[in-house]
């Protein structure tokens, strides 16, 4: 399976190590240091990741992607209060290395249009 999916905590960190008062006086924690916290988890995974501007991949088991999710989004979760999660699965049994070929797949089709 394949999985994208975004994390944004909002609100106090529930860290205070990660509290910074910002310049309208609000304690806030930094949303990017929040997504980089909880993309090197999946990274730090070893299964198959991307990550674009919007969304980070991972493919693998139902079980491990899971693991992987809830352990990023318990990361993010340090820099603030509360977390909105979005996440889409392609859930495809018996199929690997879909988070490359599905791009491949797509590309070629891209470029039997442009010929």
């Amino acid at each position: 399976m394949i999985v994208a999916f975004s994390i944004q905590p909002t609100g106090r960190p529930s860290d205070p190590a990660l509290v910074r008062t910002l310049g309208d006086g609000a304690d806030a924690a930094s949303v990017h240091d929040a997504v980089a916290a909880a993309v090197r988890i999946v990274r730090d995974s070893g299964l198959p990741t991307r990550t674009s501007a919007m969304f980070t991949e991972v493919e693998g088991e139902w079980d491990e992607v899971m693991d992987v999710v809830k352990r990023a989004t318990a990361e993010a979760a340090r820099y603030g209060s509360r977390v909105s999660l979005v996440l889409k699965a392609d859930i495809r049994p018996g199929h690997d290395g879909e988070i490359e070929g599905k791009v491949e797949r797509l590309e070629t089709a891209v470029d039997r249009l442009e010929s």
